[in-house]
Parts: structure tokens; sequence; C-alpha cells
């Protein structure tokens, strides 16, 4: 089995980056000559995936824009928020009602995918097949990580993600989830968080490990940094 639909979380108001984001949405500043958005977009293109949804809020047009201009040669379909940013949860399910698909993969676009995560990806994916799971984050041990003031999310276990005193793993945005996990709510703003938490409750949130060095585009000074490697 194969994921064929992934979303793209592009609503955020990217407040922690500014002065960058008072004019470019987060999704599009550009690293390494290329747009955060269209290194997701280029990530899926390798995964196989046949269809996109990318919500939208802060500087929607902007966005818009992009996508039309670049002319990708997956299929990306821009579900926007509406009047009210969603956040993560709300956002995604917005978007995922407007899909006959039951599983996705969705991506945060302030990683700097690249296509050493393929791999990993579909391993994550084969996981989440064979264990018939709802939800399964990729996280890295905080030794890999970049910015090293990002703090832990997680630990794991046999595949099962904690929230105990270690916490050495952080999600690092990227998820596979069935849209079951939805089933108590309806479109309103709320965090993935809170549904993440409900799993967890449950032993039911589970986490696949990656070996890259993580880059995440947390605020100014970690993009400046980024722009000297």
């Amino acid at each position: 089995m194969k994921i064929n639909t992934a979303l793209i979380l592009c609503a955020g108001l990217g407040k922690r980056l500014n002065p960058l984001t008072l004019a470019t949405p987060k999704p599009l500043l550009v690293l390494n000559n290329v747009t955060m958005l269209e290194n997701c977009i280029n990530m899926l293109t390798k995964l196989g995936v046949k269809k996109v949804f990318l919500n939208t809020f802060y500087l929607s047009e902007k966005i818009l824009e992009f996508i039309k201009k670049k002319n990708f040669s997956i299929d990306i379909q821009i579900i926007p928020d509406g009047e009210i940013i969603l956040d993560t949860g709300g956002g995604i399910l917005n978007m995922i009602n407007n899909s006959k698909e039951n599983d996705f993969l969705v991506l945060n676009p302030d990683t700097l995918w690249n296509e050493e995560y393929v791999n990993e990806v579909n391993k994550m994916q084969s996981f989440y097949f064979l264990k018939k799971i709802n939800c399964i984050l990729l996280m890295a041990n905080k030794a890999l990580s970049f910015d090293k003031n990002l703090k832990g999310d997680f630990s794991i276990k046999d595949n099962l993600l904690k929230k105990d005193d270690s916490k050495n793993f952080i999600y690092i945005g990227c998820q596979i989830l069935n849209r079951n996990i939805f089933s108590k709510y309806d479109i309103n703003t709320f965090s993935i968080t809170k549904v993440w938490n409900e799993l967890l409750d449950k032993n039911e949130l589970y986490g696949f490990e990656s070996s890259n060095k993580f880059y995440h585009l947390t605020n100014f000074e970690i993009f400046k940094k980024l722009q000297d490697l």
C-alpha cells in the first residue's frame, strides 16, 4: 500500500521569523536558492505522491501566485483556512474533508527537506501499513538538531511514543495519519497536539526515528545561521 495524498501546512503567521515574514510567508523563505515549500514539494514528488493539498491563511495570495508560477508536475490544490486560522489540527481536518482518501502524509515546510529523507519516509510508510496504525511521527534525536535550543517532545520505545522525563526526540514535521483520528472533531481552531495527546493516553501514538541531521527554520537567528552553511 502507498500514500497517494499529502498535506502541507502553510497557514502559519511565522512571527518568530519577523521581519522576514512581514511581507513573505514562511514557506516561501529561500535557503540554498530554493524556497522551503519547493523543497517540500520536490520530496513529495520523489515519494510518488499523486495529490497535494496545501492550506493557507496568512499572505495566502503570495503562495497561490507562487504555485501558479512554478507549474509543478504534481497536482496541487490550495485549501484556504477561511476567515480564521484553524491551527494545525483544524487545518489538517479541513484539508482531508476535501479528499476521499483515508491515509495522508502531512508535512511542515519549516523543515529543510531533502532527498535523504525519501528512504526514511518510505520505510515509515511501510511500518504504518504493516502495523495497521492510525498515526506515526518522524522523529530525530535532539543530538541531530542544528538548532540546539529545541527541546525534545517525546521518548521512543519499540516505536511507541511516550512523554516522560527524558524526551530525547524531536518531532521534525512529517507524519502519516488516518482520518479516523478526527472522528470526534469538527472543523474549528485546534492543534494536532490535542489529537496526539489522546493517542498517547491510549498508547497509540507511534514514532519512526530519522538518522538525518535536522535543520528547522525556528526563528530569525537560526535562519541567518542556515544561510551561512
